[in-house]
């Protein structure tokens, strides 16, 4: 750049850390990128007063000095969308991970996300040159390397008359492949990360989404669209059950965030991910998941962009009529970002240091979830499950506080639970489904009308072993009355017969809905017999000496979806109970 044209540009005034100053320049607005000295590293504008620019940079800033250049952009922080997502890895700004050699350099892309230089695809039109589309309408597919096929749309802001439309053929992502009322349509295509992406409406979410984990399906169920925190301190599993679900659940697109996580954790999920099958389709997970890996050694502040990327791209595939899940882990790390930036500029702090804005920002992030009627008439929803990493395990601070207000689910994880080595670690005292109720209807009008009545049970018969917890710990269970040591048995035998799940196991990692209902009848059954007979006169301890360990291998000794292989289960621990009934009669 020549001198003249240097000196026209507005010049950096202060750096500290993530916070940028910069000389005011005609036409800067909010949300704009800046590129910042020689380099271009990444920063978008947070506020303008007094004819400075306050620029909130995303990368590191070592080396950045007043008097630098600082180049604006004029377009917002936007996520660059297109079928080279799918099975990519990707940075807190969407840009590609697996192409970037040991190191990213700083400043090397001010969009980012799906590569203009990415793979050619087969592209099947769907309409017709003289054909009418809406906004968002349909108007081919992209076929991929996985089972989901890339739905090219009219832009969400416009429609009208389709002018021209590719034939089938394989085109690159940046190639026009329509031309709709003057506007011409490329796979590939650019949004604002902090503008949600407009639908048609929003739309009741009853369908459950079956993630494959017992303690979930049964007892703390989530709806297609709805939202989850899921709390616990460190050890307790967080990253190895949102792994599951992340394998398991029957979404069409997965979009992982890790945010601020260890880079170690970070790669044990890409390379597993590479190499697992996807049981749904027989091909690779990875081939139906987008992965953003900020890690906790990258710039700090790429950490408050990458949660807000990853609601982009999903709502990018929502609105192709997919049900996507984005899982966020972990949103405290994303907070502190907020923090940090909050004390860099004065911000007034509250609770514990965060921002006064926390609760609106955690709400801004959460809402982006939901089951919708997309533009073009498809239906698409975006479950949102956000880990939460409360320092010390403390439940009770800001950023745990303030998500338990906006999500629909709370899956809270124990420590005491961990520690006793029972995975998930899901405290069913501490957790709530506010979606249970529509689920349950849901279950009951697809021909199932004793979910309901399971899941009580259950709840009710870990709430009286959990009440008796306590007393056995003071005199021990046998000072109990019979029923009651039954009782401490029944929570026993749901805990470990039903509740724990082994992610390690062939037959376990994964339970279909089928198996889980007969692993907890098997159980329910086994319990009604024992108080049965307890109450007919027989000893406590003698039923409590009847082995009953075949039933609490039932679940790893069958496979996942096998229901009859667990109806014999129960009935060998049903024989061994009434010859304990025949020898005491």
């Amino acid at each position: 750049m020549d001198t003249v044209s240097t000196r026209a540009l507005p010049r950096v005034l202060r750096v500290a850390g993530p916070l940028v100053e910069v000389e005011y320049a005609d036409g800067v607005a909010m949300h704009d990128l800046v590129a910042l000295g020689e380099a271009g590293l990444t920063g978008e504008v947070v506020a303008i007063g007094g004819g400075v620019v306050t620029v909130q940079g995303y990368e590191y800033t070592g080396g950045l000095a007043p008097g630098d250049p600082a180049r604006p952009q004029g377009h917002p922080l936007s996520a660059r969308l297109g079928p080279d997502l799918l099975g990519g890895i990707f940075d807190g700004l969407l840009r590609p991970l697996d192409r970037a050699g040991d190191w990213l350099v700083p400043g090397s892309a001010g969009r980012a996300g799906a590569d203009s230089g990415g793979l050619s695809r087969p592209f099947t039109p769907s309409v017709r040159v003289g054909e009418t589309v809406t906004g968002g309408g349909l108007l081919g597919e992209l076929a991929t390397a996985g089972p989901v096929r890339v739905r090219v749309t009219a832009p969400p802001d416009g429609g009208g008359a389709v002018e021209w439309i590719a034939p089938e053929g394989t085109y690159p992502p940046d190639a026009v492949v329509a031309r709709v009322a003057g506007t011409e349509v490329r796979p590939t295509t650019s949004w604002p990360v902090r503008r949600p992406r407009p639908a048609r409406g929003r739309v009741d979410a009853h369908d459950a989404l079956r993630t494959g984990q017992r303690v979930v399906d049964l007892l703390f169920p989530v709806a297609r669209g709805g939202t989850v925190a899921v709390p616990g301190g460190f050890g307790t599993g967080k990253t190895m059950l949102l792994q599951q679900i992340a394998k398991w659940c029957d979404a069409d697109v997965i979009v992982y965030v890790g945010c601020g996580e260890r880079g170690n954790e970070m790669a044990d999920v890409i390379d597993e991910f590479s190499r697992l099958t996807d049981p749904r389709t027989g091909g690779r997970l990875a081939e139906r998941t987008v992965t953003i890996a900020n890690t906790s050694n990258m710039p700090m502040m790429a950490r408050e962009a990458s949660v807000h990327m990853g609601a982009t791209v999903a709502e990018y595939f929502r609105d192709m009529g997919y049900d996507v899940v984005l899982i966020a882990d972990s949103t405290s790390r994303w907070a502190e970002a907020l923090r940090e930036f909050g004390s860099r500029t004065g911000a007034l702090p509250a609770e514990e240091g965060y921002p006064a804005g926390l609760a609106s920002e955690i709400a801004a992030f959460y809402e982006r979830s939901g089951a919708v009627t997309t533009l073009g008439g498809r239906r698409g929803s975006i479950t949102v499950i956000g880990a939460v990493s409360p320092p010390g395990g403390d439940l009770t601070e800001p950023v745990t506080a303030q998500t338990e207000r906006f999500v629909r689910c709370l899956w809270s994880l124990d420590r005491e639970l961990a520690y006793a080595r029972h995975y998930p670690a899901l405290s069913w005292a501490g957790s709530f489904s506010r979606d249970a109720a529509r689920i349950g209807a849901r279950h009951a009008a697809a021909g199932d009308p004793q979910w309901a009545g399971r899941r009580a049970r259950i709840a009710d018969l870990l709430a009286e072993a959990d009440r008796l917890a306590d007393l056995v710990d003071l005199i021990g269970v046998a000072a109990l009355p019979a029923r009651e040591r039954i009782s401490v048995l029944a929570g026993r035998l749901v805990r470990e017969a039903v509740l724990q799940q082994s992610a390690l196991s062939e037959h376990d990692a994964y339970c279909a809905a089928e198996k889980t209902a007969a692993l907890v009848d098997a159980v329910l059954a086994v319990v009604d017999r024992c108080r049965e007979l307890v109450d007919s006169g027989v000893p406590a301890e003698v039923v409590e000496d009847v082995d009953l360990s075949p039933l609490l291998r039932a679940r790893e000794e069958v496979g996942p979806d096998d229901a009859a292989g667990v109806a014999a289960f129960r009935d060998a621990a049903l024989s061994r109970l009434a010859r304990v009934a025949e020898r005491t009669a």
